[in-house]
């Protein structure tokens, strides 16, 4: 079993949804219960503050990202820390705010939505493409996993309470096609799936919450490899550097008794598989 080594020590109480940025070349990640989007590249560490959780983002080009927070979607210019609403999430029986997300092949944003203090079938993942958020799926407990098959023909996610990722068909627009299918059953062992994505042989690499490590599965379910991490809660991957061969991970600090030093931190295993690169957003002209 491989081991990921420190990237970045800052402690983050949820770190999540990390992604690499291929304009700044550098990872981006979130810590939501802070309110923070943070960076490193090299020695440079930058940190951008909002006023509500944010949880995960998509890029649309060097200075903008499409940020999902607790209340909806915003474009938000990094360069000049500027807000700009672009979508509300639908109105919910409990408080909920965005979990997990990531951008598919075809320029849609997909997000989730989870209950605020974690409500059985709260939660929901919705994709926004062409100006419209639209549901995809509802009364899920912890909406993780959210990621794409390499020539977009599938996605998948996961409702991490239910220890299965499950797998869906995309049409040539990027919408489901088909219903949900079971893909890696992971109730055996109990574990917990959190963050999630496929590198370019199309196999998923999943963040296993309580369980200190990352699996990566083939495209048939099976198992393959593991990374493991100093840090209980692995919480999000991504494949970034210059040859998409690196892979950061995320943890939290958030759900432990008595968190250690090494838990909360941002890792990195450096690879011979190549990930994907980063789809981009489609703004709506």
């Amino acid at each position: 079993m491989n081991r990921a080594q420190f990237f970045d020590d800052r402690v983050c109480s949820l770190g999540e949804g990390i992604f690499w940025h291929p304009d700044r070349q550098a990872p981006f990640w979130f810590d939501i219960l802070s309110n923070r989007l943070l960076s490193r590249k090299g020695d440079q560490c930058e940190a951008w503050d909002f006023s509500e959780f944010v949880s995960a983002a998509a890029v649309v080009d060097h200075d903008r990202l499409v940020v999902a927070t607790a209340s909806g979607l915003v474009l938000y210019d990094v360069e000049h820390r500027i807000s700009t609403p672009l979508a509300d999430f639908p109105g919910s029986t409990v408080p909920t705010r965005s979990n997990d997300g990531r951008c598919d092949p075809f320029g849609g944003f997909w997000i989730s939505t989870i209950g605020l203090k974690g409500e059985a079938a709260a939660g929901a993942i919705y994709r926004f493409a062409e100006g419209r958020l639209t549901e995809l799926f509802n009364k899920i407990t912890v909406p993780n996993a959210i990621c794409f098959a390499p020539m977009g023909t599938f996605a998948c996610f996961t409702d991490t309470t239910k220890h299965m990722i499950w797998r869906v068909e995309l049409d040539s627009a990027g919408w489901p096609r088909s219903d949900p299918v079971p893909f890696v059953d992971m109730t055996a062992e109990k574990l917990l799936p959190d963050g999630a994505v496929i590198d370019s042989e199309g196999c998923l690499w999943v963040a296993l919450w309580g369980a200190a490590r990352v699996d990566r599965y083939d495209p048939q379910g099976r198992l393959l490899a593991q990374i493991s991490l100093p840090a209980a809660n692995a919480s999000c991957p991504a494949f970034g550097g210059p040859d998409l061969r690196t892979l950061y991970v995320t943890s939290a600090s958030v759900g432990l008794d008595a968190p250690a030093e090494v838990d909360g931190r941002t890792y990195s295993a450096n690879l011979e598989i190549t990930g994907q690169a980063e789809h981009r957003f489609r703004l709506k002209p």
